[in-house]
C-alpha cells in the first residue's frame, strides 16, 4: 500500500491507496478560511497551517504505517514553503520506517486523478481498461496551471497547450476579485453566472486562431477592469449576474475551443478533465459534450480529486512504479507545441 502526502499549497492531505482496493482512507485539511482574510493564499502563513496540521493528520493513520510499503509526496509545482512541509514529513517518514519515498509531479498526479473511479470499479481489471484508453488527452485546469496533457500508450505525457500567461483558475479569482467578491471567488462567479445572460457584455477570447493552441486570460482580466471602470457600484451589483455569465462565458469558450482543436489535430480515444476549475458545472458539461461529438468517453475527476489531494498523489506514485525511490523527481511534462 502506498501513504501519500500533499502540501503544495492550502491543502494539507494524506491519503492511503491499496492497488487491490483502492482509496482505504484520505483526510483533508484545508486553509481557505483563514486565507480569505487576505484576499488570497499568504505563503508563510499556508507553511505554518502545514506544519500545524500534517501531525496531526498522521495520527489517522498511524495504525496503517505496518502496512505500508511505499511513500509518496508531491515535489513540484507549487509554493516552495509548504512543498517543503510535506517533503520533510516523507523524508522523515522514510528514514523511520525503512520504507522508499518517491516524489510526484502534482500535475502529472492531476491527469491520473481522472481514472481513479474507473480503478474503484474494477481495481483487478483497470490496467487493460485503461490501456484500452490510451492515447489520452488530459485538460488540467487549476488556479496556477491551465495545460492540455497527451497521455501516450507507455504513459508519457507531452503538453500540447499551455496559457502562455494566467491560468484559467487565477482569471476566475481575480475577475472576482475586481467584481468585488470574497476569496476564493471562482464558485461564486460561476453562481451568480447561473442567473446572468451570457451575451449582455462581450469580452475577448485571448489567442482566437484555431491553428494556435496556446491558451491566454491576461487580457480578459484587463478587459473586466475597463467595463467596470465605466460603471459606479450600483450598477455594478445590478449587473452581477450579466458580468458573472459573460466572464465566465469567455473563458470556457476558449477552453472548450482549444480542446476541440487539439481532439481534431490528433488522435485520441479518451478524454479526461482535472483540476480546481473542473468543479465548475458549466465547464464539465461543455467538455463532456466536445468530447461526446467526437465519440470519445468523458472521464471527469470526482468533485472532491479536483482541487489538491493526496489520493491522486498515492494514485499517480502507482501508475508510474518505474521511477527511482528516496524523492526523486518525477519526470516533467516535456512540452509539444505546434
Amino acid at each position: 500500500m502506498i501513504l501519500a502526502i500533499e502540501s503544495s499549497c492550502d491543502e494539507s492531505a494524506l491519503a492511503l491507496f491499496d492497488p487491490a482496493r483502492g482509496i482505504v482512507r484520505e483526510l483533508v485539511s484545508t486553509q481557505a478560511a483563514e486565507h480569505e482574510k487576505y484576499g488570497g493564499v499568504v505563503p508563510e502563513l499556508a507553511s505554518r497551517m502545514h506544519l500545524s496540521a500534517l501531525p496531526w493528520l498522521l495520527e489517522e493513520f498511524r495504525g496503517d504505517l505496518p502496512a505500508v510499503t511505499r511513500l509518496a509526496v508531491t515535489r513540484g509545482p507549487g509554493l516552495l514553503p509548504c512543498l517543503s512541509m510535506g517533503v520533510t514529513l516523507g523524508r522523515a517518514l522514510a528514514l523511520a520506517t525503512g520504507r522508499p519515498l518517491v516524489g510526484v509531479n502534482h500535475l502529472r498526479a492531476h491527469v491520473h486523478s481522472v481514472f481513479l473511479p474507473r480503478h474503484a470499479q474494477d481495481p483487478a481489471g483497470f490496467l487493460a481498461a485503461r490501456a484500452a484508453l490510451l492515447p489520452h488527452l488530459g485538460i488540467v485546469i487549476s488556479g496556477g496551471n491551465t495545460l492540455l496533457v497527451r497521455l501516450g500508450e507507455d504513459l508519457s505525457m507531452q503538453v500540447v497547450a499551455r496559457t502562455v500567461d494566467d491560468a484559467a483558475g487565477e482569471a476566475f479569482d481575480k475577475g472576482a476579485k475586481l467584481l468585488g467578491l470574497p476569496y476564493p471567488g471562482g464558485a461564486l462567479i460561476e453562481r451568480h453566472a447561473a442567473q446572468g445572460d451570457v451575451g449582455k457584455f462581450a469580452f475577448p477570447r485571448g489567442i482566437p486562431e484555431k491553428a494556435d493552441l496556446r491558451l491566454s486570460f491576461s487580457g480578459l482580466k484587463t478587459a473586466l477592469r475597463y467595463q467596470l471602470e465605466k460603471m459606479d457600484d450600483a450598477q455594478v451589483q445590478a449587473a452581477l449576474p450579466d458580468l458573472c455569465a459573460g466572464y465566465q462565458h469567455a473563458i470556457i469558450e476558449q477552453l472548450v475551443a482549444k480542446a476541440g482543436a487539439a481532439l481534431d489535430r490528433s488522435s485520441y480515444r479518451s478524454v479526461g478533465l482535472s483540476g480546481g476549475v473542473a468543479n465548475n458545472r458549466t465547464l464539465r458539461q461543455r467538455l463532456t459534450n466536445a468530447s461526446v461529438q467526437r465519440g470519445l468517453p468523458m472521464f471527469l475527476a470526482e468533485p472532491k480529486h479536483c482541487g489538491d489531494n493526496a489520493a491522486m498523489i498515492a494514485f499517480a506514485a502507482w501508475s508510474e512504479p518505474d521511477r527511482p525511490a528516496d524523492a526523486a523527481p518525477a519526470p516533467s511534462l516535456t512540452v509539444d507545441q505546434p
